[in-house]
């Protein structure tokens, strides 16, 4: 009996020794038992981020998407939007926002540098797009025109870029906002029929990434990374690359509320609709080494000079509970804490209490260690007993 008390006091001790080792790297500081490995990647088809080619006239689903097979023949300005929390490029060319910097987490293989979640380099590609379909209209390659705005958040609560274009007799203006002390983007299309016939686009969203793991990932330890979808009906479902890229990805394809995202170590980005709006759910392998989550929602028949307007949010932040929980319905189960979660999830819910009435890190920990020494009091007395 002393033997299995022994054991399990390891085993705890071990976890707790692991979890906090992962909140150190969460928090930007330098492990305490494993070297931060440099991150491999594959370079991504070349134009994947970017392009001029128009979508092709085709009914709206997944296959009508603009793909990654052309080069972009020119390119558009990018824009620079800075929050208290996020420091954001959007390009001109087809407005995706194609880098996110966390002005408040480090980066956890150099602490000297902020997180960066949204990227397009040649080591990195993760994106986030829209445009539309179901005929030549603007989207993710074509280029967008920018209003003039003001780009910091400064004394405001709040930050716009507009962005607009007109292809095939179809204006899109899309609207960014960002808010003071939130990782919620605002996303609006709206869409405008400039012709003289009906017309039925249909809107796609899509978050764009590449296959590998993450920079600092341990092979001893490591959280999911990938898509991820949820729904009212069929729950959370995690997907993988490989499944993506092997076609045999399974998960809910229509819904009218719930949202798509991807998973990344501790951080996610996910698209979140509006409620009661019916869409299509996909997953996609967009070029090598690169894949795609996203919705497709149909806007109806626009006649000409007609409006519709769509509206979605864009989270993109780290995963804290507190923050996912009121975010949207079901986003808080993106937490993974690899083989510990029977342990970490209360104890970072602890964590989260304990920080809410201090509000220090430091202290939250201390305190902490306290508590659980009071809680394993019994068993440890009752082991220096036998001992004895």
């Amino acid at each position: 009996m002393d033997i299995k008390r022994t054991v399990l006091w390891v085993v705890f001790s071990l976890s707790l020794l692991l979890l906090w080792d992962n909140w150190m790297r969460y928090t930007g500081k330098p492990s305490m038992f494993f070297p931060n490995p440099a991150q491999v990647t594959k370079p991504v088809a070349t134009g994947a981020a970017g392009g001029t080619t128009p979508a092709p006239q085709a009914a709206a689903g997944v296959n009508a998407l603009p793909g990654a097979e052309a080069a972009p023949a020119t390119r558009g300005e990018v824009i620079t939007i800075v929050t208290d929390l996020v420091k954001a490029q959007i390009d001109t060319t087809g407005g995706e926002l194609k880098r996110l910097e966390l002005l408040k987490h480090k980066d956890s293989d150099d602490p000297k540098q902020n997180m960066v979640l949204f990227d397009s380099t040649d080591k990195r590609t993760y994106l986030a797009q829209s445009g539309l379909i179901g005929g030549p209209f603007p989207n993710h390659r074509t280029i967008f025109t920018a209003k003039p705005g003001v780009r910091t958040l400064d004394a405001g609560n709040q930050v716009q870029l507009v962005l607009e274009a007109e292809q095939g007799g179809v204006k899109l203006t899309k609207t960014y906002t960002f808010k003071r002390g939130d990782y919620v983007i605002d996303v609006r299309h709206d869409i405008t029929n400039a012709g003289t016939a009906p017309v039925t686009p249909a809107l796609y969203e899509q978050l764009v990434r590449d296959g590998s793991a993450p920079a600092g990932e341990s092979r001893f330890y490591s959280t999911f990374t990938g898509p991820a979808v949820y729904t009212e009906a069929d729950h959370f479902q995690k997907l993988t690359f490989e499944k993506i890229e092997k076609g045999g990805a399974e998960h809910a394809l229509k819904a009218d509320n719930g949202w798509v995202a991807l998973i990344q170590h501790y951080f996610v980005s996910a698209f979140i609709a509006a409620d009661k709006t019916p869409r299509e759910i996909f997953t996609k392998k967009v070029a090598t080494n690169l894949y795609a989550v996203g919705t497709i929602e149909q806007l109806g028949t626009v006649a000409p000079g007609a409006t519709v307007t769509a509206q979605s949010r864009l989270y993109a932040g780290p995963q804290e509970s507190a923050v996912l929980e009121t975010t949207a319905p079901g986003l808080e189960l993106v937490k993974d804490y690899g083989w510990l979660t029977i342990i970490a999830k209360p104890i970072f819910w602890l964590m989260t209490q304990i920080h809410k009435i201090l509000g220090n890190w430091g202290w939250t920990i201390i305190v902490l260690t306290i508590i659980i020494k009071l809680a394993f009091f019994p068993l440890s007395a009752a082991s220096y007993r036998s001992m004895g």
